[in-house]
């Protein structure tokens, strides 16, 4: 009998410090930047992200939202045989900070690495779990993205800064006899690396180049929507599915731009489109666990209807899966 992989628990967590657009705006009026709430709405659709306190970083973030995937999943942090984190953001250059996650929770002995595919992380570290849950070698995965994105900001630049936020998104996925994760579709393409980036690195004690966020915005939205709509319909194919059979499309949430235009590319109605982006800005590899949760706590999304998620990032990265609920 083949084996397959289902999400059995949501949970997510957003950091307690919520900057509105008007918070920030004052923030970085101070500093002699200019820009507006009406700036960052029109261009993006945010009006609100979170940031963590200095001293918290992405495992602690990532521990309550696995604490709450694994309470809705009913099972405990010793029932998990692997861990997985997509972050851009770790705690240390090593260990990892799944590793530091696996301790904080208690799941010690059990497989724990990092995945990092920026934005596209949650999806990568999904399929990378229904991979090794299909080939037998785990039953019980728990899978965070996690992000302090406010750490690698640069707030003389408008034009990023308004866009990122902080948090945490989780999901268990678990063995079972019937189809969960249907299928995906995972691409990279390293001529884009200029695009969007973090171009410094530690060396000798100190910072080489730059560490803070380069981006590229037009480069990255020309680009996004298209490599998105193609990754969803590969996936769609794979399945034997078409965008009509999707009751709900969960996607990076970048910029409401790039998430309405992608739909369209689908003929989907925005009303099956999941968007969170307003409350929390882009969490990168923690948005699209946080978006799925939202909406199943909500009660929007229910058991049993089929998501698409999909995600695009740094690397350029890109990919998507189409899973049952």
């Amino acid at each position: 009998m083949r084996r397959y992989s289902r999400i059995t628990g949501t949970g997510s967590y957003l950091p307690p410090r919520r900057l509105t657009n008007a918070d920030l705006v004052a923030e970085l009026a101070a500093k002699g930047i200019e820009t507006s709430d009406d700036w960052i709405v029109e261009r993006t659709g945010i009006r609100a992200r979170h940031f963590a306190d200095a001293g918290v970083f992405s495992s602690d973030l990532g521990l309550e939202a696995a604490k709450n995937a694994l309470q809705a999943a009913g099972c405990s942090a010793q029932d998990i045989d692997l861990l997985i984190v997509a972050t851009s953001t770790p705690d240390m250059v090593f260990p990892s900070t799944a590793c530091i996650l696996q301790n904080k929770l208690g799941a010690n002995g059990c497989p724990a690495f990092d995945v990092q595919a920026v934005c596209s992380g949650f999806v990568y570290a999904l399929s990378i779990a229904d991979a090794m849950i299909q080939a037998g070698a785990a039953r019980r995965a728990l899978v965070v993205g996690a992000e302090v994105f406010s750490r690698i900001l640069d707030f003389t630049d408008r034009t990023t800064c308004v866009l990122f936020g902080d948090g945490a998104g989780a999901v268990v996925l678990e063995a079972s006899d019937t189809p969960g994760i249907l299928a995906s579709d995972l691409h990279a393409d390293g001529k884009h690396v200029d695009i969007l980036c973090v171009p410094g690195h530690v060396s000798g004690g100190s910072v080489l180049g730059d560490p803070l966020l380069k981006m590229d915005g037009q480069a990255v939205f020309k680009l996004a929507v298209g490599v998105l709509e193609d990754a969803a319909r590969a996936a769609l194919e794979k399945a034997g599915k078409t965008p009509a059979d999707v009751d709900w499309l969960i996607p990076h949430q970048a910029n409401i731009r790039i998430m309405q235009s992608t739909a369209k590319r689908l003929k989907m109605s925005m009303d099956k489109v999941v968007v969170t982006v307003d409350q929390h800005g882009n969490t990168s590899a923690a948005s699209i666990p946080l978006a799925l949760d939202s909406a199943v706590r909500s009660g929007k999304v229910k058991p049993g209807e089929t998501l698409l998620l999909e995600g695009v990032g740094g690397g350029f990265t890109w990919g998507a899966v189409l899973l049952n609920l």
